[in-house]
């Protein structure tokens, strides 16, 4: 297949495309960076581009057969919250994803897997406290636009899955998934949550519905204590 990722540079995005390639697809990477990041990397055409400009988007989607979606601010939370980012447009995960979404409409492509994170949308209610502390205080613009990401992810009209991983490391935690909302451990790799949306780019598992993504521990499930990822 033809995978398009979106958000190349980040973590997760480029753990998707190392999965992707690793799996024989051919990946377009669209990042502004992506040539100088990804450059010479053996299937992958890296394209550079900025996710909120229509037509940098339209003509990395035209020719795909899907599209995986990881926008994201590599600042840290902090000084977002502060001082706002510094490169990067506050609300680039919801502009980025709606441009996404136009251009996938235009040109015919229907498979659209998009990194959210967890407490976000159907998955609000099962933050415990200390984590909707975090959010308010901490996270508060990054995860509204999360909201708004959903929402046009929702209405595109399009074969949309959300991932919505938890605390995000770079560590080897292997992923456990549900639909329900259950959560295991509380971190899990980029590497894992990279794979999994490689994964479902490529099939036609969870069309219409929200993946929550944690790591996998041995004995039984710990419930919903989870720490929630913006990247």
């Amino acid at each position: 297949m033809k995978v398009l990722v979106v958000g190349a540079t980040g973590g997760s995005g480029r753990a998707a495309v190392t999965a992707l390639v690793a799996d024989g697809h051919e990946v377009t990477a669209l990042a502004r960076r992506a040539s100088a990041v990804l450059g010479g990397q053996a299937g992958v055409r890296p394209v550079d581009g900025d996710a909120t400009v229509a037509a940098d988007v339209d003509a990395a989607v035209r020719g795909q057969d899907a599209v995986v979606v990881a926008l994201g601010i590599t600042e840290s939370p902090m000084r977002v919250r502060l001082r706002g980012p510094a490169g990067t447009p506050l609300d680039v995960r919801s502009r980025g994803t709606a441009t996404v979404v136009a251009a996938m409409r235009e040109h015919g492509v229907r498979r659209l897997v998009v990194q959210s994170s967890y407490g976000v949308g159907e998955t609000r209610d099962l933050l415990p406290l200390s984590s909707r502390l975090v959010f308010a205080l901490l996270l508060k613009p990054q995860i509204a636009d999360h909201e708004v990401q959903e929402d046009v992810v929702r209405r595109s009209g399009l074969d949309w899955t959300l991932v919505q991983p938890v605390y995000l490391t770079d560590g080897d935690e292997p992923a456990a998934r549900s639909t329900d909302g259950t959560v295991e451990g509380m971190k899990v790799s980029r590497r894992a949550v990279g794979e999994v949306l490689a994964r479902l780019a490529t099939g036609a598992d969870d069309v219409g519905r929200c993946v929550s993504i944690s790591g996998a521990v041995p004995g039984p499930v710990r419930g919903h204590r989870v720490v929630a990822c913006v990247r």
